[in-house]
């Protein structure tokens, strides 16, 4: 991009606004290197970055950069083999905290906000290259401003404390001076320092006083700076360790440059990458402060800018305008009065340009599109020069003729008063011939002009289009709104009559305007006025249309309560329910322990174990189950509930605990319960965490009551195969539990598997005696098992 156009459209104002917002030199150096892109690839994928700082400064605030030096003179200095003093070491080890910090924030930003917007930065922090131990070390020796800390050595702390405790004996030895009977003789009771030596101010006359060595006097003479005699040797030994911590921390500075030099290329780029963040970080809290938003951009360079804003206007006097170009035309002329915006209007649609151009957000509202140009031509302002004795004319022309040659079909030209400071007539032919010129090249122009020919020229020419700002006759001033299609109207004569010119001054003058301008100016008042009425009936129907979608929304609103209000009641009445089920299931709880024991006093098997285990499965149905359709925290306890290989699960009907072996069908799955196998339905298991290991494995004893195993083992329906598998296990786990007999159901079918299952009873010698249950509890189709 040409610089001339940069100077004209202000464009490092605009850059001056932004460096406030940076914390670094990296940052402050992209910024000053900042120019206008006008590939498209690069430019989308600045804009994208922009979008990503954005997005950071929703999320989290901003990217926290932290204050940075500029650190490329310091890996300058490592490569020729100096040493870097404690500040440099310092401002190198704050690039590589920072470099730790900002790849921990990324890390956690991915965790906590893993649907976000970010296009680019999650893959930009990886070119980090994080040296712990080097920031740890780093970190330990330097502080922030360059000290060197007792943490560096511990031959530096050795040192430091020897300070420290031979200055408190000198203190205390003075003091004696300062607060004894010798203060006297001082000039001011005070300890001072002179030539690194601990000295006290004594009157001149009471020299000898004290003994020592005289280090300084005052102006006047009146007063010595003596090292008394009793704290010399204290002194020196203070000056040896002076010395020693001095060698001392110029090793542990040496040392500290040696273990960073072998990664200067790896600091200088995480000191680059961090400026570029902060360059992001910057482009996103202006672009929020500015109210600014991210363009489109547009390949066919149809550029759309809705309420287009001036960003070096103060926000609250700027007037928005929609400025449209390079859709349905390709050059605009606006015309119109002095001061009435037509150069701001040039200016803004310039300076938007570049700035999108160069990945800034634009302040303008969502969905506006900028182009790709590869070149910007201005014509703006009065270039008089002086020094070039060239007029206004002149050197407007100059201008012009310096990008005529230059201008292609991806050129945007914005010229101000074309053709002005010369003869009208001359100035308007001139005017449209420079017009023409551009048009030809089918380079895209927004040209402002005085001369009434250009609004004939609007009209005439294939894509091109008038323009004008509004001016309030109530007022007599400016709008500063732009108004697309309707050419500027002169208003000079109105304005005189409105001033105080004499009527009759006013209508000899309207008398000396030829017809055709008054035709002309009369159908621009038309136009304005037509313009108006669709404006006000568009407002009209806006304020319609958002009292509607206010009441719809505020419907809507009432019917989505009702619906919750309906779901909450369900709800509740579910858990009322759910308490009932609750409470019944406690009584019956009690009640079958209650049988379960008076059984197995007697010995007896009134109530069967299975009838029981039904009822049980049936009183648990009634409970309900709240609705998962709305609720998200219902929802995703739900998906907990989803079954996998080797979850514990609660089967709910029997309140054993177990562990899914295989899924069986759609519904069902097979649990481990014990040493037994059996099918369960899914909506009668229930998930839960895994027991923990118990710490130290002991021999127990459990009553029938502890146990999990049930009285009766149901194997109707079951192979014979798995059914003999299954009764084998099942004789040892209720003898462990101490039953001394068990029922097992196995029907009466074809026989085969109730032989089988008496055969194995004769050759298992824990069987005391077995026998067929009586008939109301099964006959034939049950045995009963007695144990020894």
């Amino acid at each position: 991009m040409n610089p001339k156009v940069l100077t004209t459209l202000e464009y490092q104002q605009v850059k001056q606004q932004l460096a406030p917002y940076l914390v670094s030199a990296a940052g402050q150096k992209e910024l000053a290197a900042l120019q206008p892109l006008s590939e498209l690839a690069k430019v989308q994928y600045a804009l994208d970055e922009t979008n990503d700082g954005a997005e950071v400064y929703r999320l989290k605030g901003g990217i926290p950069i932290a204050r940075l030096a500029d650190i490329a003179p310091h890996m300058k200095r490592l490569a020729i083999g100096a040493t870097l003093n404690g500040s440099e070491l310092g401002q190198v080890g704050r690039v590589l905290k920072t470099t730790r910090a900002i790849t921990r924030f990324f890390e956690d930003l991915l965790e906590d906000s893993p649907e976000n917007g970010i296009r680019h930065l999650f893959d930009e922090v990886q070119e980090l290259v994080t040296l712990p131990e080097v920031t740890k070390r780093l970190a330990t020796a330097i502080e922030g401003d360059g000290h060197i800390t007792d943490d560096a050595s511990p031959e530096l702390s050795s040192i430091r404390s020897h300070i420290s405790k031979t200055e408190g004996e000198i203190r205390s030895k003075m003091e004696q001076y300062t607060r004894g009977k010798d203060s006297k003789y001082l000039s001011d009771p005070i300890i001072t320092i002179r030539n690194d030596r601990y000295v006290i101010p004594v009157k001149a006359e009471n020299r000898s006083r004290f003994g020592g060595i005289v280090h300084d006097q005052s102006a006047s003479g009146q007063t010595l700076f003596i090292e008394p005699q009793a704290v010399m040797a204290l002194n020196d030994r203070l000056r040896q360790n002076q010395v020693a911590e001095k060698q001392e921390e110029q090793r542990i500075l040496e040392e500290l440059s040696n273990l960073i030099a072998p990664y200067q290329d790896e600091i200088l780029q995480n000191a680059a990458t961090l400026g570029h963040f902060d360059f992001i970080n910057a482009k996103a809290r202006y672009a929020h402060d500015m109210k600014a938003t991210e363009p489109t951009v547009s390949t066919k360079n149809e550029v759309f800018l809705r309420q287009a804003r001036h960003p070096l206007i103060d926000p609250k006097k700027v007037v928005a305008n929609d400025i449209t170009l390079g859709t349905d035309y390709q050059a605009i002329v606006i015309t119109g009065p002095n001061t009435g915006g037509k150069t701001i209007t040039l200016k803004t649609l310039g300076l938007l340009q570049l700035m999108g151009q160069s990945g800034l957000f634009i302040p303008v509202d969502e969905g506006s599109r900028i182009g790709i140009y590869d070149e910007i031509f201005a014509d703006i302002g009065d270039e008089q020069s002086i020094e070039q004795n060239l007029s206004t004319f002149s050197s407007h022309m100059e201008n012009i003729e310096s990008f005529l040659a230059r201008i292609d079909d991806r050129s945007l030209v914005l010229v101000d008063e074309l053709g002005a400071g010369t003869d009208p007539q001359e100035g308007a032919a001139l005017a449209i011939a420079i017009l023409d010129a551009i048009g030809a090249k089918s380079t895209q122009v927004v040209a402002t002009t005085h001369y009434p020919e250009l609004k004939a020229y609007g009209f005439n020419r294939p894509d091109t289009i008038n323009a004008s700002m509004e001016f309030d006759e109530a007022t007599l001033k400016p709008t500063y709104r732009l108004l697309v299609g309707i050419p500027g109207r002169s208003n000079a004569l109105d304005i005189a009559q409105r001033l105080g010119i004499p009527r009759a001054i006013v209508d000899q003058a309207r008398s000396l305007t030829d017809t055709d301008s008054q035709d002309l100016n009369a159908m621009i008042a038309d136009l304005v006025a037509k313009r108006k009425q669709v404006e006000d009936e568009q407002l009209q129907l806006t304020t319609d249309l958002s009292h509607a979608d206010k009441l719809h929304k505020e419907l809507k609103s009432e019917f989505n309560a009702y619906q919750q209000r309906k779901d909450q009641l369900i709800e509740e009445a579910k858990v009322q329910a759910n308490e009932i089920v609750t409470k019944s299931k406690t009584t019956a709880d009690a009640i079958i322990s209650d049988l379960r024991k008076k059984q197995l006093a007697s010995g007896t098997t009134n109530v069967k174990e299975n009838e029981l285990i039904d009822a049980k499965g049936a009183l648990n149905a009634l409970e309900q189950q709240p609705k998962l359709k709305k609720n998200r925290i219902l929802r995703h306890e739900k998906a907990k509930q989803d079954f996998h290989e080797g979850d514990d699960v609660l089967v709910k009907s029997y309140g054993q605990r177990g562990v899914l072996v295989q899924k069986m069908g759609n519904h069902e799955w097979e649990v481990q319960l014990g040493i037994l196998k059996m099918k369960i339905q899914d909506a009668d298991l229930e998930k839960v965490k895994p027991e923990a290991e118990p710490k130290r494995a002991r021999a127990t004893v459990q009553s029938a009551n502890a146990s999990h195993v049930s009285p009766n083992l149901d194997l109707r329906g079951v192979r014979y195969e798995d059914a003999m598998t299954q009764v084998d296990r099942y004789i040892d786990a209720a003898l462990l539990a101490g039953y001394p007999s068990v029922t097992i159901v196995h029907g009466k079918g074809t026989g085969a598997l109730r032989e089988g299952i008496t055969e194995y009873l004769k050759t298992n010698r824990q069987v005391k005696s077995f026998h067929f249950a009586a008939p109301n509890h099964g006959g034939n189709g049950a045995t009963e098992v007695n144990f020894k």
